[in-house]
């Protein structure tokens, strides 16, 4: 089954209140798709958890939603639920609703916060796990045959298990040797996750492929790389229906911590050799992605479809490089609070997306929008405080960075 660019579906976003789910739910709306998005607010109470903010001002969902259909004439629809916990009501929702797919965005989606403490790790654990299988689970229960789009990470793979080789978009053959007799199978990309967070994820690609082989349902499981970027066409609509930019140590990628370091005067902080590679992919190309996936799901019975959802990829120290000869910050370099190699190569493999018509927006297009429209922009609002790392994979992590001090431009 594959639909074209003029077919309109019902979407069903869960968590479209976050980073990627909101301007999915604009973007997707502005295609012409019925939107509807389930969200319980938890990335919001997190804010208020940890004591900070999104750089850009985030509006209450439902002044979200009436400026949108304000400005366009088109509606989203809003239910407030916790998928990892209100079954009942998020079956309900699904057999009212009917939708031709859903996009799961409900998971919490940071590495540093799920290995902040016992805690943290508990709720990403029982978060992302129950969603996920309640989600499964209400497809089945439902009968409906909706395609499910996760939003998954490239972290499943670890970094540096390929070495030079392209990490493959999901499946990697083997050969299985016994004593008397040789086979090949496909299995997935052997998992290496990072973080509580990245686990989560591997155990989602567990669940996916169960439901897909024993109830016959349709996934796809987008391993996406470091999302950077604010603004897609349509969250720069109106300053109510703007983008988050997060920038503190739980939450901020490391691309917009640089930004806003560079913003305040603050030198850009590497953590551990910056030799470290990773993939990224720009915020109004995950939205294209989604689109593309849903307008591309595997057949019933199939197994789950796996993409690779980057762009491009750099290693920290170069990232910190583009950003310094912008902006003439100065780089510092700090204890890495993670449990990782110091260097490693990444080599990506994402042709599905890029045959399926992709058309890709790069870090040397984008990097000054960044800095002149949202980082120096919003700079009043910074919070110096929440910048660097609160969260340690190790305790002796904790204890070394308690005694670095990081020198701060006035």
């Amino acid at each position: 089954m594959t639909y074209t660019v003029d077919d309109t579906l019902k979407v069903l976003i869960l968590g479209g209140d976050g980073f990627c789910g909101w301007p999915t739910a604009l973007h997707l709306s502005a295609a012409g798709h019925t939107v509807a998005i389930a969200d319980n607010f938890s990335r919001r109470k997190i804010d208020e958890e940890l004591g900070t903010n999104s750089l850009t001002p985030i509006a209450p969902l439902k002044t979200r939603i009436s400026v949108w259909e304000n400005l366009t004439g088109k509606s989203i629809l809003f239910d407030q639920i916790d998928v990892a916990r209100d079954y009942e009501r998020f079956l309900e929702l699904i057999v009212n609703f009917r939708p031709d797919a859903i996009v799961h965005f409900a998971e919490q989606r940071a590495a540093p916060y799920s290995m902040k403490s016992a805690a943290t790790k508990r709720y990403t654990v029982n978060n992302n796990t129950n969603a996920t299988h309640n989600v499964l689970c209400a497809l089945v229960d439902s009968g409906i045959d909706a395609h499910l789009v996760h939003l998954g990470t490239m972290g499943v793979y670890g970094y540096g298990w390929s070495g030079s080789m392209p990490v493959p978009e999901g499946y990697v053959q083997v050969k299985l040797i016994g004593k008397d007799t040789e086979m090949e199978r496909e299995i997935l990309h052997p998992a290496n996750p990072g973080s509580v967070y990245h686990m989560s994820k591997t155990m989602d690609q567990l669940m996916f492929g169960f439901y897909a082989k024993n109830d016959g349902v349709r996934v796809t499981d987008l391993h996406q790389g470091i999302v950077w970027g604010t603004q897609t066409s349509e969250t720069g609509l109106d300053e109510r229906l703007i983008n988050r930019f997060d920038y503190d140590g739980d939450y901020g990628t490391v691309l917009n911590r640089f930004l806003m370091q560079a913003a305040i005067g603050h030198p850009l902080t590497i953590y551990g050799s910056g030799r470290q590679t990773r993939a990224f992919i720009h915020i109004r190309d995950t939205v294209r992605c989604i689109e593309l996936a849903i307008l591309n799901p595997p057949e019933q019975g199939d197994k789950p479809s796996i993409f690779n959802q980057v762009t491009e990829t750099h290693r920290l120290m170069d990232l910190a490089a583009l950003v310094s000869e912008l902006t003439d910050a100065k780089i510092d370099y700090l204890p890495n609070p993670r449990v990782e190699a110091a260097e490693n190569e990444l080599v990506v493999d994402n042709s599905k997306f890029l045959e399926l018509g992709l058309n890709t927006t790069t870090l040397s297009e984008g990097l000054l929008t960044e800095i002149h429209d949202i980082a120096k922009k919003y700079l009043d609002r910074a919070d110096i405080s929440t910048i660097l790392p609160t969260s340690f994979w190790r305790r002796q992590s904790l204890t070394r960075a308690k005694k670095t001090k990081v020198r701060v431009i006035d």
